[in-house]
């Protein structure tokens, strides 16, 4: 078992990215497509996990007032329960500490809000939907 991980450089890549995107939240959690791909896909670091060479985890990160926002998680069906979540989470994290930022934060879907717990997240919102699913905001200091 191999699991590496490497910010996006080339359209390969940031099209394996947008392929696990659409799987896990349009195909799997009925997200509409025109929902799931916005303007900051353009800007934002964008990162690919590998598990044995095979593309099948992704997750994007953005500067936004001054905090790195860690967006757009996702792990293939097929390959969860492999540590790739916490793959996605550390390589974003790592490229938000290279970008001077000192502290991370992310809408976390309520059913992973005890994985990111385990990762050092803190919830500091109540809950609130979005695309009809339950999130809360979590916080780390980086």
């Amino acid at each position: 078992m191999t699991i590496t991980s490497r910010v996006i450089t080339n359209e390969k890549d940031m099209q394996a990215a947008f392929d696990i995107r659409k799987k896990v939240f349009v195909d799997e959690q009925g997200v509409p497509a025109e929902n799931e791909y916005d303007e900051f896909d353009a800007t934002a670091k964008h990162v690919l996990v590998l598990y044995n060479g095979e593309p099948v985890a992704t997750g994007r990160l953005r500067e936004v007032d001054g905090a790195a926002k860690l967006q757009r998680i996702c792990v293939l069906e097929s390959h969860r329960k492999y540590g790739l979540g916490r793959a996605i989470v550390e390589a974003l994290e790592s490229a938000a500490r290279e970008a001077g930022l000192k502290e991370a934060k992310l809408n976390g879907q309520t059913h992973a809000e005890a994985f990111y717990a385990k990762l050092g997240y803190h919830t500091v919102s109540d809950i609130f939907m979005e695309e009809g699913i339950p999130h809360v905001t979590m916080k780390k200091k980086l």
